[in-house]
């Protein structure tokens, strides 16, 4: 249940607590390390082959979540745009 508290009279939702308290548990620590790993193995796999590294508005999509037990193999990975990603979230 989302926390409030009282700014100029209004009751405002406290995000910042919200993020920390969601993000900084382990094992969403544990998840955003196994994104970043794969970013950075597609990056070189693409530095190797002559390409240039992913654009900002691409990401590394897990055909399987990480979440429901995928992994970061090559079979798993893909590049997609971030719009496509999130459209998927974690279906």
């Amino acid at each position: 249940m989302p926390k409030y508290f009282i700014r100029n009279g209004k009751k405002v939702r406290d995000y910042k607590r919200e993020y920390k308290m969601y993000h900084g548990k382990p094992e969403q620590l544990k998840n955003r390390t196994k994104r970043n790993q794969a970013r950075k193995r597609i990056n070189a796999a693409r530095k190797a082959r002559g390409l240039p590294a992913l654009r900002t508005n691409q990401e590394v999509d897990h055909v399987r979540p990480i979440s429901k037990g995928g992994g970061n193999g090559v079979k798993n990975t893909r590049v997609t745009t971030r719009t496509k990603n999130r459209r998927k979230y974690n279906k």
